[in-house]
C-alpha cells in the first residue's frame, strides 16, 4: 500500500456528499464508493472525517491490526447539517468562489467556509 499524506481535502469532502446524497432511498450506497483521482485510502479517511464532523452517519472500519492504516469509514447516511452543507456548496460557481477567497489565506475551518458559502449565497439574494 501506498502511504500519503493525508490532509483535510475539502473538494474531496464535497464530492463525497454529493454522492452519498444521489442515492434514491438516503442511504448512501454501500458499494465501495470511488471518486476519480483519489485513493480508496483517501475517500475512507474522508468519510471518517465527515462523521466527526456531524455531516454524515458513519460507520468505523478502522483496523488496528494494519499499523499503517489510516482511519477508515462507510458512509451510511448524510446528517441535516450535511444537507446543509450541499444545500450552501453544491452549484459549481459558488463553491468555486468560496474556495477562492479561502485560498486568498491559506485555508480555513469548516465554519468558516459554512460562513463565506453563506455570505456569497446572500450577497445573490440581496440579503
Amino acid at each position: 500500500m501506498i502511504s500519503t499524506i493525508m490532509k483535510r481535502d475539502m473538494d474531496l469532502i464535497r464530492a463525497i456528499l454529493l454522492k452519498a446524497e444521489s442515492d434514491t432511498h438516503g442511504f448512501a450506497p454501500q458499494t465501495q464508493m470511488e471518486i476519480p483521482d483519489y485513493t480508496q485510502e483517501e475517500i475512507s479517511y474522508h468519510i471518517f472525517l465527515l462523521g466527526q464532523a456531524g455531516l454524515a452517519t458513519i460507520i468505523d472500519t478502522t483496523t488496528f491490526a494494519d499499523h499503517n492504516a489510516s482511519p477508515s469509514a462507510k458512509i451510511i447516511n448524510l446528517t441535516w447539517q450535511g444537507h446543509e452543507f450541499l444545500d450552501l456548496a453544491r452549484e459549481n460557481h459558488t463553491w468555486n468562489t468560496a474556495k477562492d477567497t479561502i485560498n486568498k489565506i491559506g485555508g480555513a475551518s469548516l465554519q468558516v467556509l459554512i460562513a463565506v458559502l453563506t455570505g456569497i449565497i446572500n450577497k445573490q439574494l440581496g440579503l
